[in-house]
């Protein structure tokens, strides 16, 4: 078996935006549920898009799949489309929490789709 070579930080990073990401839009897909409502409703479709694009990307990464950068650009465009779906609802506390992790998590993947992995 071969020795497996520690993540750089900025993939370290990236893995660790897409699971808090993941986390918040599980939690914000639960408290759309709990609200109901059409507009909720087209929101959960970029939540759950999003959720679990997130999870695979961080993922694939862990496990250095060779294909982790298609991924991560993937995910990235998932984000952004969640964070806008999110930006909506401009009060809503919870939506801005989520479309601030989104954006987080889109901009660390955008340069780890660029980077060699």
């Amino acid at each position: 078996m071969q020795p497996t070579t520690a993540m750089s930080k900025e993939m370290q990073d990236c893995v660790d935006a897409c699971m808090s990401c993941h986390t918040v839009c599980e939690e914000t897909m639960s408290i759309c549920l709990q609200r109901g409502g059409q507009a909720q409703t087209q929101i959960m479709r970029s939540l759950m898009d999003c959720s679990e694009t997130t999870r695979m990307c961080a993922d694939m990464m862990m496990r250095r799949s060779p294909m982790a950068g298609e991924m991560c650009a993937l995910c990235a465009r998932a984000c952004d489309m969640c964070a806008e779906a999110c930006m909506t609802l401009p009060d809503d506390a919870q939506m801005m929490r989520c479309a601030d992790s989104c954006r987080r998590c889109a901009e660390l993947c955008r340069t780890m789709a660029g980077a060699t992995m």
